[in-house]
């Protein structure tokens, strides 16, 4: 009894080793030259622009999250396509309901107009923005020129 507990401890421990050895070893090694270049931060070669801390609107995450789980859903697929002329009706007809589910889904979605990427008007543009004019909902104009 006690050697099981054994097991499942010598694994916690050489867990816990592989995790923090590596991290260790790095610190005592690793060259500490900071500079102003390397702490910086890197976007895509251009200079930051504002502060790092900025918040992000919600539908990158709600986009990401329609991929994700549409992604995932497809990967579903190749499996039952691989063993299709085995399964008979019976298969063809859940993945016909499955399929619908997610069409389903997907009509929801863009008839929310979440697969919309521009969904708002800036009001006041900042950084490389500031001089774009948009137009709002009511034929007028949005921004500074």
């Amino acid at each position: 009894m006690y050697r099981d507990f054994g097991t499942i401890l010598i694994f916690a421990l050489l867990g816990i080793v592989l995790v923090y050895v590596p991290l260790l070893i790095q610190r005592l090694v690793a060259p500490k030259n900071p500079t102003p270049d390397k702490l910086s931060t890197y976007e895509c070669g251009e200079e930051p622009e504002g502060s790092a801390w900025v918040q992000f609107n919600i539908r990158f995450y709600v986009i990401a999250l329609i991929f994700l789980i549409f992604d995932v859903e497809v990967v579903f697929l190749f499996p039952w396509a691989v063993v299709f002329d085995e399964l008979g009706l019976l298969a063809f007809v859940e993945m016909a309901i499955f399929l619908s589910i997610l069409i389903v889904g997907l009509a929801y979605v863009w008839k929310k107009k979440d697969l919309d990427w521009v969904k708002y008007r800036v009001k006041y543009g900042r950084g490389r923005y500031s001089g774009i004019i948009e137009e709002k909902p009511e034929g007028g104009t949005v921004g500074t020129s």
